[in-house]
């Protein structure tokens, strides 16, 4: 069978409707996304899934799953929309304009601590431009930028392939109440969290990556007692002395009476620098350039962590 991107012409206002659907997880939730009656964007899917001959969702009361067919329509579908809008914001920028969007991708712990007190200052230098934050752990951001989610991700500086500049080093922390054990020691090597139950971020974080790949070098399996996709979740029990939380130095703790110790390997920092990073084969309109440039200047007199 000939597959559908060889014999269809593409109507692309019921593709983003068909990725927003996706996105959103129901068809409820898409139309308010896109200030559209349920029957208005029903009748643009069934148009799309008659136009390529197949269903594209599976259909069980108000939650929708994607068929096989529908998961290779979005892969595709997303490159063709991220190409569309990069090729509309170079037009804007060729004429000369100074407006558009800009979604920049980062962790919780990135927006709370960084973005949140720098958009004040980038709105008042770019006033017409439309900013939009994605929330995801830094394991996903890169995936985020091949797939055109976002035009920039602040993320752990891992991928050569992708340009960008540095902004400043994050490392591990080990947070506990202020009568926990650990608090008679400095720098904890990671090796001392060996008999202590462990509160964890997902592994869409990649700060949980580097804890355990260092677990795995100094053949430590550590006895995970949580996980959870909020850093101040793990902050909160650890205040309770319900375990010791694993976090990334940029996390805020505003619990009174907590200890904070750096988590070592072999005398060295776990971490990695942060970096904001783009697309190589992408257009970067001059508004997230400025944006860039006003990061990089901001990190160098507020340092997150």
């Amino acid at each position: 069978m000939r597959q559908w991107h060889d014999r269809v012409s593409m109507n692309l206002r019921h593709l983003r409707a068909f990725a927003t659907i996706a996105d959103a997880g129901s068809f409820g939730r898409a139309a308010d996304r896109l200030f559209l009656s349920q029957p208005a964007l029903s009748r643009q899917i069934q148009a799309l899934e008659a136009e390529i001959g197949m269903p594209l969702f599976d259909r069980t009361g108000r939650q929708v799953r994607l068929t096989a067919e529908g998961e290779d329509l979005l892969r595709h579908g997303r490159r063709l929309l991220a190409d569309l809008d990069a090729l509309a914001e170079r037009a804007r920028a060729l004429r000369g304009g100074e407006a558009g969007i800009l979604r920049v991708g980062a962790t919780p712990q990135v927006i709370e601590n960084l973005l949140a007190g720098f958009l004040l200052r980038y709105r008042q230098c770019c006033p017409n431009v439309e900013f939009h934050l994605v929330e995801d752990g830094g394991a996903r951001l890169p995936s985020r930028l091949e797939q055109g989610d976002v035009h920039l991700a602040i993320m752990p500086a891992v991928d050569p392939a992708l340009p960008g500049r540095l902004l400043y080093p994050m490392h591990l922390m080990a947070v506990a109440a202020s009568t926990h054990p650990l608090r008679n020691l400095g720098p904890l090597d990671i090796t001392a969290l060996s008999d202590h139950a462990l509160l964890l971020l997902h592994r869409a974080f990649a700060s949980r990556l580097w804890f355990e790949e260092a677990c795995h070098h100094a053949h430590l399996r550590p006895q995970v007692l949580l996980e959870s996709a909020a850093p101040h979740t793990l902050i909160a029990l650890a205040a309770a002395s319900y375990g010791v939380a694993i976090v990334p130095s940029p996390v805020s703790i505003q619990q009174p009476g907590m200890l904070a110790r750096p988590l070592v390997s072999r005398d060295a920092s776990i971490g990695r620098w942060t970096s904001i990073a783009w697309h190589p084969e992408r257009f970067l309109a001059p508004y997230a350039e400025r944006f860039v440039d006003e990061i990089v200047a901001h990190v160098e007199h507020r340092f997150p962590g």
